[in-house]
């Protein structure tokens, strides 16, 4: 019995160490090609002014920062999972068609401060503080103001 209470603690503790070490700074041209076209298309002219990998047990995610302030973290397969630019707002162009056609519907004018994919489709906060859950095709599924 005392042997595997102290396999569980050892076992906790290495899980605990191995977490917390997980985010490491890496150099701008140590993040992925298609991370550097994303930030390039959407964000031209707005360089990467701080890159860092986030490593968990079975796979890696980027998150880099940019010159403006604008984050933006990308999954495993180097796609954006999360885009937040609180003083220029997210580019229309970035985001999915469903989402820029409820916007463009609902809410028009108004800038996109954070963008998020989640499983249920697409978590949007507005500059103006509301927030709103999308389903993926942009159907409105709840607000919050």
């Amino acid at each position: 019995m005392k042997n595997k209470i102290t396999a569980i603690f050892i076992i906790a503790i290495v899980a605990v160490m191995t977490t917390s070490c997980s985010d490491k700074p890496v150099p701008v041209t140590e993040v992925p090609a298609a991370c550097q076209t994303f930030v390039n298309q959407y964000f031209p002219g707005k360089a990467i002014s701080y890159a860092e990998k986030d490593l968990s047990w079975f796979s890696y995610k980027y998150e880099v920062t940019l010159a403006d302030g604008t984050h933006v973290e990308f999954d495993t397969d180097n796609v954006w999972h999360k885009i937040e630019s609180p003083m220029m707002g997210v580019p229309v162009a970035a985001m999915p068609a469903p989402v820029t056609t409820y916007l463009n519907t609902s809410h028009p004018g108004i800038q996109v401060k954070k963008i998020e994919k989640e499983r249920y489709g697409y978590d949007v906060e507005l500059i103006n503080e509301i927030e709103l859950k999308l389903n993926e095709q942009g159907v409105l599924m709840e607000m919050d103001d």
